[in-house]
């Protein structure tokens, strides 16, 4: 998938996958959601995501709304707190190195 934002490009061909989410339902529940991580070559960081039509990423389709996708570029806090979020301790220390301690 390939992205023009605000004058810069975001591939998900070319970038790399860091962290994959998903709420594990069905492709063809209409809440179904699945978002990826990527950084780019120059270390810019972007979610990808697909849904179904009661999740952000619907798109209308005539008078309805059908599954769509989207791609939202995040600043680094962004990146983290979505990992915070989705990811395992050991998967985020792999994208960001290891946190402070509490």
């Amino acid at each position: 998938m390939k992205k023009v934002i605000n004058g810069k490009m975001y591939n998900t061909e070319t970038a790399e996958a860091v962290g994959i989410w998903s709420n594990d339902r069905a492709k063809n529940d209409f809440s179904y959601i699945v978002e990826r991580l990527y950084r780019t070559k120059r270390g810019a960081y972007f979610i990808p995501g697909e849904g179904g039509p009661m999740t952000r990423y619907a798109e209308s389709v005539g008078d309805m709304y059908g599954a769509g996708e989207a791609i939202r570029p995040v600043d680094e806090a962004g990146a983290r707190e979505w990992a915070e979020r989705h990811l395992t301790g050991d998967e985020y220390v792999e994208i960001f190195g290891e946190p402070e301690e509490a």
